[in-house]
Parts: C-alpha cells; sequence; structure tokens
C-alpha cells in the first residue's frame, strides 16, 4: 500500500477553512469540491492511457487519451457524494458506481447497505471516494469488495486520514492489490469516539446537515 500526501500551499488553505469549525454547510460544500479537484489531479498521475492519431487544424499528430476500460469513480455514501464532482470534474468519461456503507457506532465496524457496480471489475481502476479514513473500516470493507469483483488497482482519495486507520488498512489489504490512498493530511490520532484529531468533525453533518 502507498501514501501520497499532496503538499501544495492552496491545498493546505482549503483544508484550514474546512476544518474550522464557523465554516457553514454551503461554504464546505464548495472547499470540498474544489479540493478533491486538487486531490484527484494527484490521484491520477498514473491513469492508463493510450496514443492516438489525430487531425489538428493544421496537420496531424500523435496524441495522448485515457485508455479502455474507463476508470470507476466510488463514492461511499453519504459524505462521498460530496466529492463526486471535484471528481468527475478531472475524470468527465469515468464510470460512476457507489457503494453505501456506515460505522457501526458500538463496535466501529463498516455495515453496507447499498451498492451499485459492475460485477467483474477486472482491468479497471477504480478510485474511492470518502472524506475520513478513521479506524480504516469503512475503507477496507470498500476495498474488499472492489477486489472481490477482480480489480487490483484501487486509489482512494481521502481530505484526512489517521495514522491508525492506515495501519489497519495496510495490515487488511496485504499484497492483494495495488492500493493508494491519497489525502491532504495525515492527522495526529483518533479519540476515543473515534473521530480524527484535530479533524473536521463529521464531514456528511458538515456537508449536509443532520438528518
Amino acid at each position: 500500500m502507498r501514501l501520497h500526501v499532496a503538499d501544495h500551499p492552496l491545498i493546505a488553505h482549503k483544508l484550514t477553512v474546512l476544518r474550522d469549525r464557523r465554516t457553514q454547510s454551503p461554504t464546505f460544500r464548495l472547499l470540498v469540491d474544489e479540493l478533491v479537484t486538487l486531490l484527484a489531479y494527484e490521484a491520477t498521475r498514473e491513469v492508463r492511457t493510450e496514443q492516438v492519431e489525430i487531425e489538428t487544424p493544421v496537420s496531424h499528430t500523435t496524441g495522448t487519451r485515457l485508455a479502455t476500460p474507463r476508470p470507476i469513480v466510488v463514492p461511499i455514501l453519504r459524505a462521498g457524494l460530496g466529492m463526486l464532482n471535484g471528481m468527475t470534474r478531472l475524470l468527465p468519461t469515468a464510470e460512476v458506481g457507489f457503494l453505501g456503507l456506515q460505522r457501526d457506532e458500538q463496535t466501529l465496524e463498516a455495515i453496507t447497505y447499498a451498492n451499485r457496480l459492475p460485477e467483474d471489475l477486472s482491468g479497471r481502476q477504480c478510485f474511492v471516494l470518502d472524506p475520513m479514513l478513521a479506524t480504516g473500516h469503512t475503507l477496507i470493507a470498500s476495498i474488499d469488495y472492489l477486489l472481490e469483483r477482480g480489480a487490483r488497482d484501487v486509489t482512494a482519495i481521502c481530505l484526512l486520514v489517521a495514522p491508525e486507520g492506515l495501519r489497519t488498512l495496510e495490515g487488511a489489504v496485504g499484497d492483494r492489490g495495488d492500493v493508494t490512498i491519497v489525502t491532504a493530511a495525515v492527522d495526529e490520532r483518533l479519540d476515543e469516539h473515534a473521530y480524527i484529531v484535530p479533524g473536521l468533525g463529521d464531514a456528511g453533518d458538515r456537508l449536509y446537515g443532520i438528518v
């Protein structure tokens, strides 16, 4: 498993505003969208491409386009939906699948309640969108699901990660696939309620309100 922490002043600035408890939902949603596009730029550095011959208005040349099969973007419901536009802005031709997982607040284990993905993901590059890698259980369940369907190249984009979650994820994934985590920051730790510290609170609630 590989970890890439995106180091850019605009990323640091947007993350600081996201962390601020005074930032309201409309601004929070906008900044998540912008931040994900910046992270997606880093996450897609190794997206598969192929050469193609094209005609320009004055000549012909060899260019580059995304290879087939197309990448698939998988937001984790519900908070991952707030990251989708920022990702598809950079990869508009990607397909989009969905996984619905939520954390059991007693056991901290991930419970799957919805999925909309192809049965066969062999040869597909998968980009998972999940704002927070805290305990790691949700992301482990998501990656396991993709690997079981044949995916071998999975990149997870997270706004923040906790060191405890990273260790748990690395132990669970092992050498079963090429897994990369792209994030804006690795925070200090988890608190007694398994929230990331300093973190930014519950991303879903801050995106959409408490329902």
